[in-house]
């Protein structure tokens, strides 16, 4: 045969070889033990991972976020060795230090950075289109489920062992062991496992949509917060000598990845117990080992919802249109009978839509007034707690900033998911198409996208204002006749002053800076949702600008409140949540003005929320001008896209 006639032998798959000249196809599944080609189909030839992980390796934005991770990991590593001392104990005591902070770093960051890259297992395979194809595949649902599942931890995995050798570069320092590496990585990857799989857990059986990426965040920083503050409680009965400060750690310990991280890195300060002195011996591992028991709850829960995901795969194929119980009480369902009264629209249509399209759902109509009814629980609890003398004054406290504070995150998180949502929604549907042959002009439109999520939040903006208010009513009635009475006697400076559990004005100036602050966020929000084509790109962007601006004006406010008179305390309105801190501890956030004069400090506490809330207004007027004046050109210029 003429050599320009020859064909070259091409491979055609990984387990064929196909020879066009004799038209043979050999198969090499035979030459692998049953057993091992099932495993091989599972994970390292799984479809799905393959094309999860060799599309998303692709894509700029998660390029971008590895670069980002490592920049942000070597600037906390960089920081935490600097040092004038060049000894070779202090190296080792920096090195140390620097680990331990690039650790609780890394940790933190993959809390954050997880739901990111899972978000796409919850928007995309959520959809019923996607679902329907893949059960119409050969392939099995334990596949499916692991395909999904580790398609993308693959790239949570990656960002995790990039940092390795900034661990080993610690160890050149000395005083960082080998074991507190491993065991750094093994609390950060179940962290991420357990995320991941929830979400894939969410996506599998159509629990939530695209909302459930952003309840992440918000069921996140909650779980933390309860667990520290309750770790803190338990932690105070449980000091370990007079005066060392070192204390034992609690049940709540293994619950939480930083303090099972803590309790490996400072085993001095925040020791664990010795199987002979367990509190609960029912329990006792999470005492005496609660990182290994962290690890060992996240693949024990992990591995339960991967097997509750492979059975319920196949039920979302077979489920047909139905109508929930709630739905069918309410008469709110595809086949209601009768006909309702129509609803008065009101001056801006846009705003009266926004408003009923999220009130709508079960979780709209009923999620915000639990929540409110939730709040006002909680402050009751409290005060009862505290009047019965079960807890004291500084654990009321406490309390009361892990609860607040994990509301007003709960609140802006979902100011920012329901505002970064508002546009890039209706680009993705294609409503905007529709929206855009209407005579609504972009000034009311926009105008009316922030009336209407305001008075959809408004609900939920009382939840902390009706916390402190409770709490506040319980300090101006002297605690109802408590025997340990509502003050608290503070030293600040060298003097020592008697205040109250909370300032009560603090209930009303922190549900003043909470509604200007939440409008801010609404409008960044918008301003995202109106550049972006996706939900996700748009909340992800607007979340972490906002995180950016919300860090930075609490840094600054911290350092004001512990350093300048009366101007400290006007700076704690430039957060909600340095606002609660300076209206519930006023001694350790605003003490240089609490030290000068009280009545002058809580004066100018009420004048800085007036600043701070005609400065978010004018804000949000800038945003939204600029916003109107480039509506049309962006709008249209994205339209038809998804």
């Amino acid at each position: 045969m003429p050599a320009s006639e020859r064909r070259p032998v091409r491979v055609r798959g990984p387990r064929e070889y196909r020879c066009p000249a004799v038209s043979v196809k050999v198969r090499f599944d035979f030459l692998m033990p049953p057993v091992v080609r099932w495993m091989s189909d599972l994970l390292p030839t799984n479809p799905i991972a393959v094309r999860i992980v060799a599309g998303g390796s692709k894509r700029p934005r998660h390029l971008l976020l590895r670069a980002g991770y490592l920049a942000v990991m070597i600037s906390i590593l960089l920081l935490g060795l600097l040092g004038g001392d060049s000894s070779m104990k202090a190296l080792a005591t920096r090195g140390s230090s620097a680990f331990a902070l690039v650790s609780f770093g890394q940790v933190g960051l993959i809390c954050v950075l997880t739901p990111i890259f899972m978000a796409g297992a919850i928007v995309q395979e959520a959809s019923p289109r996607t679902w329907d194809i893949l059960l119409t595949t050969p392939l099995g649902n334990l596949q499916i489920v692991l395909g999904n599942l580790f398609g993308r931890l693959f790239f949570i995995l990656a960002l995790l062992f990039s940092t390795l050798p900034l661990f080993v570069l610690t160890q050149f320092f000395g005083g960082v062991p080998g074991a507190a590496i491993f065991t750094s990585y093994a609390i950060a990857a179940s962290s991420a496992l357990i995320v991941a799989t929830t979400a894939v857990t969410l996506s599998v059986t159509r629990s939530a949509g695209k909302r459930a990426v952003f309840v992440f965040y918000a069921a996140v920083i909650m779980y933390l917060f309860a667990t520290y503050a309750a770790d803190v409680y338990a932690g105070k009965r449980a000091m370990i000598g007079v005066g060392t400060g070192a204390r034992h750690t609690s049940i709540f310990t293994a619950f939480n990845p930083f303090l099972a991280l803590e309790s490996a890195l400072h085993s001095t300060s925040y020791a664990a117990y010795a199987p002979s002195e367990v509190p609960f011996k029912p329990v006792a591992a999470l005492y005496t080992a609660p990182a290994a028991s962290f690890c060992l709850m996240c693949v024990g829960l992990s591995f339960a919802m991967v097997l509750w995901s492979t059975l319920r795969l196949r039920v979302i194929g077979t489920r047909g249109p139905q109508v929930s119980w709630w739905r069918a009480l309410l008469g709110s369902g595809p086949n209601a009978g009768g006909t309702r009264q129509s609803r008065r629209v009101g001056a801006n249509p846009i705003a009266w839509r926004e408003r009923m399209l999220r009130s709508q759902s079960v979780g709209g109509m009923f999620g915000r007034w639990a929540f409110l009814a939730l709040g006002a629980c909680l402050g009751i609890v409290l005060c009862g707690l505290h009047r019965q003398g079960t807890i004291s004054s500084p654990d009321l406290q406490l309390a009361l900033l892990a609860i607040v504070g994990a509301e007003i995150a709960v609140v802006l998180l979902t100011a920012v998911s329901l505002s970064a949502t508002a546009v890039s929604r209706e680009r993705e549907d294609g409503t905007l198409d529709i929206l855009l042959t209407t005579p609504i002009q972009p000034g009311p439109y926009l105008a009316g996208k922030l009336t209407g999520m305001v008075q959809f939040l408004i609900p939920m903006l009382l939840v902390p204002f009706v916390t402190l208010g409770t709490v506040a009513i319980y300090t101006l009635a002297k605690g109802f006749g408590a025997p340990q009475g509502v003050t608290i006697t503070q030293t600040i400076g060298l003097t020592s002053t008697v205040l109250p559990l909370m300032l009560p004005e603090g209930a009303l100036l922190v549900l003043i800076d909470l509604v200007a602050a939440t409008s801010f966020a609404i409008m960044v929000g918008l301003q995202w949702s109106l550049r972006t084509k996706g939900t996700i790109g748009s909340v992800m962007a607007a979340i972490g600008v906002l995180g950016v601006i919300g860090l930075v004006l609490g840094v600054c406010a911290a350092a004001l409140g512990n350093s300048i008179p009366y101007v400290g305390a006007a700076a704690a309105a430039a957060s909600p949540l340095n606002m609660l801190f300076a209206t519930v501890d006023p001694s350790a956030w605003i003490g240089e003005s609490m030290k000068s004069d009280v009545g002058a400090a809580r004066t100018s506490l009420a004048i800085g929320t007036i600043v701070a809330s005609v400065v978010f207004g004018a804000a949000c007027f800038g945003m939204h001008a600029a916003m109107k004046r480039s509506f049309m050109m962006t709008v249209r210029r994205l339209a038809g896209t998804n």
